[in-house]
């Protein structure tokens, strides 16, 4: 049951997972989840203590920005608090969302729900229903009172976007600034606010003129199957089945500028590794998909000038014979800088393996070129052999197994 506006309730649990979520159509904007973790002020204590998609975890290790979740009927965008770490200055976990092109007016079925991260169980929901023109909701809040924690429904609008309303609380938001005199200390850099979505209108991205050029950048790939499906196998006569038990697999080419080439999958357990080459490291074999979880790679880009070019895809290697009906979408995010964002596009072939990003050195600059092209690969042919010779790797392939 939804909660009034005003309302509170108690939350048990050490820890929860807070989705927002929204209905999807054509026309509707993008939103993004956010949390700001506030003291007995009222305030952040620094710009630190915002989470959101360009500061996904709170240095705690207490708030941490999960991502989005895409199906047919919406989209939940996934913030996870750990109560038990949340230090104790902090008083108020605000969670809030921006709206992306348009307003919350246009925006249907906005919700917030509060789960018991261990159990799944529902502690606590509320449903904005008076939306117009704001381009920033705060919908609720975790606070302490008496040594336990409750959760508030707030639904408090702003007309002034995610600036506005990480101003109010206190954040020091990017903008053109007056150069600091030499004598003086440097300032603390603000926070960055921008976020790039790959379209094919706009397929690219230096990643230097985000700010990515250092440290850790982690691509996570998570999806979800649509619950009725249509496409490609009615017009080619055949019968397509997605299953619950789906695995995708994420994966990585790459080549070196010392000529080594290599791939990074599960298959063959080749994980690569982080601080000796290839310079990057696939975090696990995840077979659910989850936004909190889903496959991920992380690529240290603090060995930009070691990459010569990388091509990061995805194969079925279970649970389906096509792409068909999936939805899916890769996010790009360096530890420093805007993350990179792009949904793939429907799949009209029977395609078991997706070529997803290409990234290049170019002088020095790592540049992200989305791809999003489905290969079928031919009779007896592997997924991995098929993306080699569309992108002319020339390995030499052997079959594995994970």
């Amino acid at each position: 049951m939804t909660m009034p506006k005003g309302s509170n309730v108690p939350v048990p649990a050490p820890a929860v997972r807070v989705e927002l979520g929204w209905g999807s159509g054509a026309g509707v904007p993008d939103a993004d989840a956010s949390a700001l973790l506030l003291a007995s002020s009222g305030k952040v204590r620094s710009d630190a203590d915002f989470v959101f998609y360009n500061q996904p975890a709170h240095s705690s290790g207490a708030v941490r920005y999960e991502g989005k979740q895409r199906s047919d009927g919406g989209v939940r965008d996934v913030l996870t608090v750990d109560l038990a770490r949340v230090e104790p200055a902090i008083e108020r976990v605000v969670v809030a969302a921006s709206a992306d092109g348009g307003t919350f007016g246009r925006i249907p079925g906005l919700y917030i729900r509060v789960l018991d991260a261990a159990s799944g169980a529902e502690l606590a929901r509320y449903d904005s229903a008076d939306a117009t023109v704001e381009t920033a909701f705060v919908l609720g809040e975790l606070y302490r009172r008496q040594g336990a924690w409750k959760f508030r429904a707030v639904g408090q609008g702003y007309g002034s976007g995610l600036e506005g309303l990480a101003t109010d609380y206190g954040i020091t938001v990017d903008e053109p600034q007056q150069r600091t005199p030499a004598a003086a200390p440097p300032a603390p850099e603000p926070v960055r606010l921008a976020k790039v979505t790959l379209t094919k209108d706009a397929p690219s991205v230096s990643l230097t003129k985000q700010g990515g050029t250092s440290g850790g950048m982690r691509v996570n790939l998570n999806w979800q199957t649509r619950k009725q499906f249509k496409g490609w196998g009615a017009k080619l006569g055949r019968a397509v089945a997605m299953h619950a038990d789906l695995d995708l697999d994420l994966c990585a080419l790459y080549e070196l500028t010392d000529g080594r080439k290599g791939v990074v999958q599960a298959l063959g357990n080749a994980f690569g590794a982080l601080h000796q080459p290839p310079y990057m490291l696939l975090d696990g074999d995840d077979r659910t998909g989850a936004v909190d979880s889903g496959e991920n790679l992380t690529i240290n880009l603090d060995h930009i000038k070691d990459f010569r070019r990388i091509v990061i895809f995805v194969t079925i290697y279970e649970g389906a014979r096509s792409f068909a009906d999936l939805n899916a979408t890769v996010t790009l995010m360096p530890q420093h800088g805007a993350p990179v964002d792009f949904s793939l596009d429907e799949c009209t072939v029977p395609s078991t393996v997706c070529a997803l990003a290409l990234l290049t050195n170019n002088g020095g600059d790592l540049v992200v070129q989305r791809e999003a092209r489905y290969l079928v690969p031919e009779r007896g042919v592997s997924p991995q052999r098929t993306i080699d010779h569309a992108y002319g790797w020339g390995m030499n392939w052997t079959p594995g197994r994970k």
